[in-house]
């Protein structure tokens, strides 16, 4: 079972054993994202996953990992490092896992979450239209984030997403 995932640069040949993800597409970038991931034996290994780095999140809850690169989201089985699901030309910027195990997207404008597959997404409301979400952390069951609002670039706002309440709130601005 995966305890851990790390994006790494490219390994040497043979330093670790090697799993490659990827999917057959005319679209596909040559980039590759390699992730170190640990196993409960304390065993590591890396993934090879199509397109540039992104992020990576475990969701021990859900035993699921999620893989975001340029060209690709991908889903792992948490036990087996099993591909579950792909989905091709992820718009998504930021990756996030909150307390209760949930999965938070955001591309530049708009909020996704996710609580078993990433073929069935929530989207979350915000009382403003969002540009250049950046995600800082989580306190407690709050979501620190920034953004500026939508054709109003200059206003540039610290927001808070509640996992329990699933609102979204402007804490300055």
């Amino acid at each position: 079972m995966i305890i851990e995932a790390l994006l790494i640069s490219q390994p040497y040949s043979g330093e670790y054993s090697e799993r490659i993800y990827d999917k057959e597409s005319v679209w596909n970038s040559q980039n590759w994202t390699f992730i170190k991931f640990t196993n409960d034996d304390y065993s590591e290994w890396c993934g090879q996953f199509r397109g540039m780095p992104r992020k990576v999140a475990i969701s021990k809850q859900n035993k699921t990992v999620l893989v975001l690169t340029s060209d690709y989201l991908f889903q792992l089985d948490l036990k087996t490092a099993n591909l579950i699901d792909i989905e091709d030309q992820p718009q998504y910027k930021n990756l996030t896992v909150a307390p209760n195990g949930d999965f938070i997207l955001a591309d530049y404008y708009n909020f996704d979450k996710i609580t078993t597959t990433i073929k069935e997404k929530e989207s979350i409301e915000s009382p403003i239209q969002m540009d250049m979400i950046e995600f800082k952390k989580w306190d407690d069951e709050k979501l620190k984030f920034t953004c500026n609002e939508f054709l109003n670039w200059p206003r540039h706002l610290t927001m808070t997403y509640n996992i329990q309440t699933n609102k979204i709130e402007i804490k300055n601005g």
